[in-house]
């Protein structure tokens, strides 16, 4: 019977089977410590980024931003001395005008249409005044004759008197009928001339004119301009009738121009009489210069554009350009952005606004520090939509501060994109 027989290995056999072994069991290793750095890798926490804005020193102000729009600051309506009919006027808006130069010219009223019943009216009363002249003429004519019997008459006494051929009393009565028959025919002469003057009216009222294009000015009234300055607006610019103490035309100098900027109430309050004032016309041009004059003590309602009640105060600020021509190009009723300085510190620790986080009561800033953020209280004095103003301490100037901080928490990874 045959037995199995162990078949012996040999050294050669294993020299050829060990290291092969052991080069597989290295890189099954290595492999599971790949997977093992891809897994960290894919769920680890990856550096958030982040706008980043520094703590500075430098000059803050507080202050009031709002809209408002530019004004005369005296305006001058020119008005219709009287009733009358309008020339078409040959100013444009804009045109510049002087002292008592003609502004328009104002024609006298035309009459108006007659109806034939009037018309029928007005001819029976011609005819009645002209039957009034006539007997006031033939009035006159009678104490006339009248008269020259009483001065002949009064001739023959004083003849008669002066030979003494009638007494002194004779003499009195001529002489006082001569004087009695010469006030007759002055009253007389009077209605005459009352008679002319009705059967005129009478006629003149019978009468129909109509206004007339002229190129003369014989019969205009002229309406003059009361100060040297521009035309801003026209309220008629064609010919036609108009009333006593219509608006005609507005002027002004657009050299004296102010802001009138609207405000809350709330606000108004903290405004100083003289404040500092940037007005903004648009982001094209340096702000033009202004001072506070007047705050109105009277407020008003406005809708904002929520829907929302507000009551706000008219603020007058008045312009202060460094030189005419930097006022050139303004106009009544132009929109400016205004910025009313409240305060101005020179020389503050300022962070801006976009970092500051509401922390209860508090304030709180992200810093960065080796790619970390950390949070930090901060002591606000004031703040505008710009900066904030602190107090020294907790930041430094040029210390990294996360801008618009969302989704932090102490220690996280970040990094500057």
């Amino acid at each position: 019977m045959n037995r199995p027989t162990d078949t012996a290995i040999s050294p050669a056999t294993t020299r050829r089977t060990g290291p092969a072994h052991l080069w597989r069991w290295l890189a099954w290793s290595a492999a599971g410590l790949l997977v093992l750095v891809a897994l960290w890798w894919s769920f680890a926490p990856r550096p958030l980024a982040v706008d980043v804005g520094q703590v500075s020193i430098g000059p803050f102000e507080q202050s009031i931003e709002e809209d408002g729009q530019l004004r005369l600051r005296e305006r001058y309506q020119v008005a219709a001395p009287m009733a009358g009919q309008l020339q078409r006027p040959s100013l444009q808006v804009g045109d510049r005008v002087e002292h008592k130069q003609v502004l328009a010219w104002l024609a006298p009223m035309a009459s108006p249409l007659i109806d034939p019943r009037n018309q029928s009216v007005l001819r029976q009363r011609v005819g009645r005044d002209d039957a009034a002249q006539l007997a006031a003429s033939a009035r006159v004519a009678q104490l006339q004759a009248t008269l020259d019997q009483a001065r002949l008459q009064t001739q023959r006494t004083l003849q008669l008197a002066q030979q003494n051929f009638i007494n002194e009393a004779a003499l009195d009565q001529a002489l006082s009928n001569e004087r009695i028959a010469a006030q007759a025919l002055e009253a007389g002469r009077a209605e005459w001339r009352a008679a002319q003057f009705s059967l005129a009216e009478s006629q003149a009222a019978l009468g129909q004119t109509t206004a007339s294009p002229t190129t003369t000015t014989q019969g205009l009234v002229p309406i003059t301009s009361p100060i040297s300055g521009q035309v801003v607006k026209l309220h008629l610019s064609s010919a036609g009738p108009v009333m006593a103490g219509q608006a005609l035309l507005d002027i002004g100098d657009l050299l004296a121009l102010e802001a009138v900027i609207d405000v809350l109430s709330s606000d108004a309050r903290h405004i100083p009489r003289g404040a500092h004032v940037a007005l903004s016309l648009d982001a094209r041009q340096a702000p033009l210069a202004g001072r506070v004059r007047h705050i109105e003590p009277t407020a008003f309602t406005r809708v904002s554009a929520l829907g929302i009640e507000e009551q706000r105060v008219n603020v007058l600020v008045d312009l202060l350009p460094a030189s005419p021509e930097e006022a050139l190009g303004l106009g009544d009723g132009f929109r400016v952005d205004a910025r009313i300085v409240l305060s101005r510190t020179e020389q503050a620790l300022r962070v801006p606004s976009a970092a500051l986080v509401r922390d209860g009561q508090d304030w709180r800033v992200w810093v960065i520090q080796n790619g970390r953020v950390q949070a930090r209280k901060v002591l606000v004095i004031d703040r505008n939509s710009e900066f904030g103003s602190i107090e020294p301490g907790p930041l430094n100037a040029g210390d990294p501060v996360v801008l618009y901080p969302a989704q932090l928490t102490e220690g996280r990874r970040v990094k500057i994109p």
